[in-house]
């Protein structure tokens, strides 16, 4: 005795490949969630001065700068060079055109210490981010 058993798997691919688009596309705004939280922390953390400050480089002096400068340089934009199709890449940093001593703030110098505020951003938001882009990512996977 024997039987036959057909199945077309037609449906069932192309119902694999919605769900693998619906998961790719849910990358983008879970990324922006997490890279939201680093740039809300990182402008609170950017110091601020008190009055407008000079900048004082190697091949002169810059300026004047106005209060709360850098915090207003930061930024945060999509990569398209570094996201694929499903990963994405969000940029967290400030404007050097803006704010050209932001390095040395970040950094410092030989005259002054690191005044952290990008790397401590990422380092005390670490569950935060995971958190906001696990919520973000589950919301829009339940969309589709």
């Amino acid at each position: 005795m024997s039987g036959r058993i057909t199945m077309n798997t037609r449906a069932f691919r192309e119902q694999l490949r919605a769900t693998a688009e619906t998961l790719n596309a849910a990358t983008r705004p879970a990324a922006q969630a997490g890279a939201q939280v680093i740039y809300d922390r990182a402008r609170q953390l950017a110091p601020v001065s008190e009055k407008a400050h000079m900048f004082h480089g190697t091949h002169g002096v810059y300026g004047p700068y106005q209060p709360g400068n850098l915090r207003e340089a930061i930024y945060q934009v999509f990569s398209k060079d570094n996201s694929f199709r499903d990963v994405s890449t969000y940029h967290v940093s400030w404007n050097a055109a803006k704010a050209p001593y932001g390095a040395m703030v970040e950094f410092g110098t030989s005259h002054s210490p690191a005044e952290s505020f990008i790397g401590r951003a990422v380092a005390e938001t670490r569950s935060a981010v995971r958190s906001a882009m696990k919520t973000r990512y589950l919301q829009e996977v339940a969309k589709a």
